[in-house]
């Protein structure tokens, strides 16, 4: 297995274990910038569900996105340069997500309304993996940004 293969296989088995969407994929990069799991968790959390269940921007590509902003910082105010590089980087893989998946909006992926829903999250059991496309988003996220960082 090479490694983007195995943050993939990561991503997905951190979203098995009950993570959400989007602290599956930016925990399973994580480590490569420095920072421990619990603390990707503590970052990615109001991100899952569409951004707190809202079923807005899928959580999973929040993830990518969290992922980008590490792999390219743009913590200067006066950099423009580095605010393009990182814009052009959230608009190519949200595309290409987009693409592989027809949507990246969270209500449009599940084939639901586009309204907040209940804050109490749903009970993981083999009937919500069945019905939901969540762990190929998780899956597909976490390839789409590997080869984004790894290319």
């Amino acid at each position: 297995m090479n490694e983007l293969e195995s943050r993939v296989s990561t991503a997905i088995s951190f979203f098995e274990q009950g993570y959400n969407c989007s602290q599956a994929v930016f925990m399973a990069y994580s480590d490569i910038y420095g920072i421990e799991c619990d603390t990707a968790a503590k970052l990615g959390t109001s991100f899952g569900g569409g951004m707190g269940r809202l079923r807005e921007v899928c959580g999973a590509v929040s993830g990518m996105f969290l992922v980008l902003g590490l792999h390219y910082p743009a913590n200067d105010v006066k950099d423009k340069t580095a605010k393009t590089t990182n814009n052009d980087a959230v608009q190519r893989i949200a595309k290409e997500f987009k693409f592989e998946m027809g949507s990246y909006i969270c209500a449009d992926l599940l084939k639901t309304k586009h309204q907040p829903e209940n804050p109490i999250p749903s009970e993981r059991n083999s009937r919500y993996y069945a019905l939901r496309p969540c762990t190929r988003c998780v899956a597909m996220a976490a390839e789409i940004v590997g080869k984004e960082i790894f290319q």
